[in-house]
């Protein structure tokens, strides 16, 4: 379609950003263009290649399920949280944070992995990865299931060491092979370990429920370091003081934080792979995430949402928001850091 205005690009499309500004381009208007309309970028903010390749968040999708266990689907996730995030909005209350005026977010497009080749695939999501970090980028990725988690702990690694992890899942993820395959989404924080990709003393569980193959999970768990806060424990003892136990086993150690949406209960995400019921409300995730602020955020990811059973959009609502949260931690400290 002709541009008959012959305005800028970012100006005919709404994005926030005049001439006179030097800051961060954020993203689309919604007071001059529609939500619904445009393309779908997280939160309507601008592609990689509209802000010159230079962005201190790059958002980036990894379309592939081929390590799931149960339900295929989440190789449609990464689009379906862009859809859901046109209702995101710039100012964050919970957080008082403008975050894409505190730092340059862009949303990088898709990894395309291999869908046959499980291996290869891991190679490529690490090799992009490592490219975005080389940048001077943080990671927020939007999968895909919860192999992908491996390649870009190796590329965080690779840049910063081992790294505290904080894993919000149903589920360990921590088991050996599915099948003799050692690479699905069920084995990555294994494979972390025995890599030494992982701060062994800042390593933790948030939302494990439901049954398990046999005790011995538990203690093979506990043997690479792992401390476990079950669903139960976080209704029990309220976010709060879950968030504080958080951060005092974080310190000011460099953290890498991955969401499995399963983590919620299937009333508030239906759209996963493997349900398992008795989870998080999204209010707790979102409350236990904001209570993350001041923690040295270096990159995350949010997996396993399957579009394909998700009802009326409430599990990419729901990541959607989740991205928003652990974006606006990121931005907030890229600014403090350049006070500072």
């Amino acid at each position: 379609m002709s541009n008959p205005s012959h305005e800028p690009a970012h100006e005919q499309t709404g994005h926030r950003r005049t001439a006179q500004q030097t800051g961060p381009r954020g993203p689309v208007d919604s007071s001059r263009v529609p939500r619904y309309a445009g393309p779908a970028t997280f939160a309507r903010l601008p592609r990689l290649d509209e802000v010159g390749g230079a962005t201190d968040v790059a958002v980036v999708g990894v379309p592939f399920d081929t390590g799931v266990s149960y339900r295929p689907g989440a190789r449609f996730g990464g689009n379906a949280i862009r859809e859901a995030s046109r209702l995101l909005r710039p100012y964050n209350p919970a957080q008082d944070a403008s975050p894409f005026a505190l730092a340059q977010v862009a949303d990088a497009g898709d990894i395309a992995a291999n869908p046959f080749d499980i291996n290869e695939a891991v190679e490529t999501v690490q090799a992009a990865a490592d490219g975005i970090l080389d940048s001077g980028a943080r990671l927020m990725t939007l999968g895909g299931d919860h192999t992908i988690a491996l390649p870009l702990l190796r590329a965080v690694a690779r840049k910063h060491g081992p790294v505290a992890l904080l894993h919000f899942d149903a589920h360990l993820d921590t088991w050996d092979t599915y099948f003799g395959a050692a690479y699905t989404h069920g084995t990555p924080f294994r494979r972390a370990a025995e890599e030494g990709l992982l701060d062994t003393s800042a390593l933790s569980h948030v939302g494990v429920r439901g049954p398990l193959y046999g005790k011995k999970d538990l203690d093979e768990d506990e043997r690479m370091g792992f401390g476990i806060v079950t669903s139960a424990d976080v209704m029990r003892r309220g976010v709060d003081e879950v968030a504080q136990q958080l951060r005092e086993r974080i310190g000011d150690r460099p953290l890498y934080v991955s969401v499995d949406i399963d983590v919620l209960d299937p009333a508030h995400a239906p759209g996963t792979g493997t349900p398992e019921a008795g989870g998080l409300t999204s209010r707790e995730l979102l409350e236990i995430l904001r209570g993350l602020a001041g923690c040295h955020l270096v990159s995350a990811d949010l997996v396993e949402v399957a579009p394909a059973y998700d009802h009326a959009e409430i599990t990419s609502v729901a990541a959607s928001h989740t991205a928003y949260e652990l974006t606006t931690l990121m931005c907030r400290q890229i600014a403090g850091a350049r006070k500072a």
